[in-house]
């Protein structure tokens, strides 16, 4: 009607639901790719629609810039590895727990293993525990950040900036 045309290269079918069937597709009498997963507004959907394949491919992005941190810094000092880290690493795996938080109890520990990493390359703690280390750098772990995201949107319904979009989900007690 408007005669846009689609790419067909771009166009990929996700099957989901338990008991579907995977029929194949044609567009224009040529087969659509079926797909496991596909990035949708920089979400990974796959066909459970869990958050493991984004916490997965979250850990990845933050390990490979971890370590590209470890390789270029010539000193690793507390004022030198904290700022990169903070501002490189940690956005990687706190996307993960704020977009949805992980359901499975892997995906969660995949992410804190991610972020127990960044304080041990700093030389001075690296003989402490990853509980001393946080807090001798002022951090708090994934699942307290997770907590904390909750509780400030709990307080936020609380106090009515959710009206207009949840109507009446809840009642106060």
């Amino acid at each position: 009607m408007n005669l846009l045309r689609f790419n067909k290269a771009k166009c990929k079918v996700l099957h989901l639901g338990h008991g579907n069937h995977q029929n194949q597709y044609t567009l224009e009498d040529e087969g659509i790719e079926s797909s496991s997963a596909k990035k949708y507004l920089g979400i990974l959907v796959g066909e459970k629609l869990d958050m493991s394949n984004q916490c997965a491919h979250a850990a990845q992005k933050a390990n490979h810039i971890l370590n590209c941190i470890k390789r270029s810094m010539a000193s690793r000092l507390r004022k030198g590895i904290l700022p990169p880290c903070s501002a490189l690493v940690r956005p990687h795996p706190e996307s993960c727990i704020q977009l949805g938080g992980p359901q499975h109890k892997k995906d969660e520990e995949l992410l804190e293993w991610v972020w127990r990493r960044a304080p041990q390359i700093i030389r001075v703690l690296e003989d402490l525990s990853y509980k001393d280390r946080l807090r001798d750098l002022g951090l708090f772990s994934l699942e307290k950040r997770r907590m904390q995201g909750d509780l400030v949107s709990a307080f936020q319904y609380l106090k009515g900036a959710y009206r207009k979009e949840g109507g009446n989900i809840f009642s106060r007690a």
